[in-house]
């Protein structure tokens, strides 16, 4: 199996691309990097992990009131409980996870929020890897969502899939993505979607590719947006709707999110994993849209659909 050094090498360069073109996007604030080393602490009763990794924050730009993206590489003795629930064969395995991920919270509320993650694993015992895989994807999350907004975002992540199966990644990794930001206990996905996939371990060479299509394409697929929609006129009413539903966002991540349980559990750097929070958020009791309202219209597209098939 080929070296992880090259992957290593492709993420750090994405953090560097993505930082760049959205300080550019903004035209304001710029991303101020926080590096970090992590040395085995062995504290009783969690495993110990080694390591470090760039976190990057744009705060109180003109486009984004905050903007995220880490880089980790991390390391560790035990697999945290989130982590071998989900693959009980890894039981007592060291492990080294690798990633970017990236959260981007605008100002304007007809601007979506986004995530993005693109991430490597492998997991060794008595020398000899055991398992390996990539995993990553993105989605985006409306407020007041746009069709063309839904169909470039689509149209985009179908395209990057088509050297990998084509119609079929697409489809699969779509589903994927529906099933796994879906909030149970609200009955409504997380927004409208876009790609997501974890444990592809079919081909080193042939998966590489795809996580670095999926990472390359995260661009092509948000800035056309975040173009169309900065400057939209907006009012208190819009910025309460956008602050009410970031709480979602959050209701998301502290309970449902792997990526977040295993970077806690496994006694990662609290700040870098939580950065993907908003830094503003409005809870409020019993919400109800009024009927025919914009904010009543979101309702209809946080279920999974085909969007491609029902509005292209």
């Amino acid at each position: 199996m080929n070296d992880i050094s090259p992957v290593r090498d492709y993420l750090t360069d994405l953090q560097d691309r993505i930082c760049a073109a959205i300080e550019t996007a903004d035209g304001q604030a710029r991303f101020h990097e926080d590096a970090w080393t992590r040395a085995p602490d062995g504290a009783s009763g969690s495993p110990s992990i080694r390591g470090g990794g760039r976190t990057r924050i744009l705060r109180e730009g003109a486009v984004f009131e905050q903007a995220g993206i880490g880089f980790s590489d991390v390391s560790g003795s035990k697999l945290p409980p989130s982590a071998s629930a989900h693959r009980p064969e890894l039981a007592g395995a060291s492990w080294r996870a690798v990633g970017v991920s990236l959260v981007f919270h605008p100002r304007n509320p007809h601007l979506p929020t986004t995530h993005a993650n693109v991430r490597h694993f492998r997991a060794e015992r008595d020398g000899q890897t055991v398992a390996w895989w990539f995993g990553g994807g993105f989605d985006l999350t409306p407020f007041y969502p746009a069709d063309e907004d839904v169909l470039h975002w689509h149209r985009t992540a179908r395209a990057l899939c088509e050297p990998f199966g084509g119609q079929a990644r697409y489809d699969a990794h779509k589903r994927w993505c529906d099933e796994y930001f879906f909030l149970k206990h609200r009955n409504e996905t997380r927004g409208i979607g876009g790609l997501f996939f974890d444990d592809l371990c079919d081909d080193f060479d042939r998966d590489f590719a795809y996580l670095r299509a999926v990472g390359d394409g995260f661009l092509d697929a948000y800035l056309p947006i975040a173009a169309r929609r900065k400057d939209t006129p907006y009012g208190q009413r819009e910025r309460d709707f956008q602050l009410y539903r970031r709480g979602r966002y959050v209701e998301f991540n502290l309970v449902y999110d792997r990526g977040t349980l295993f970077g806690l559990q496994s006694g990662g750097r609290a700040e870098s994993i939580l950065m993907s929070l908003p830094p503003l958020v409005r809870w409020e009791y019993g919400y109800t849209p009024e009927d025919g309202s914009a904010e009543q219209r979101l309702c209809d597209y946080l279920r999974p659909r085909d969007w491609l098939g029902e509005l292209g």
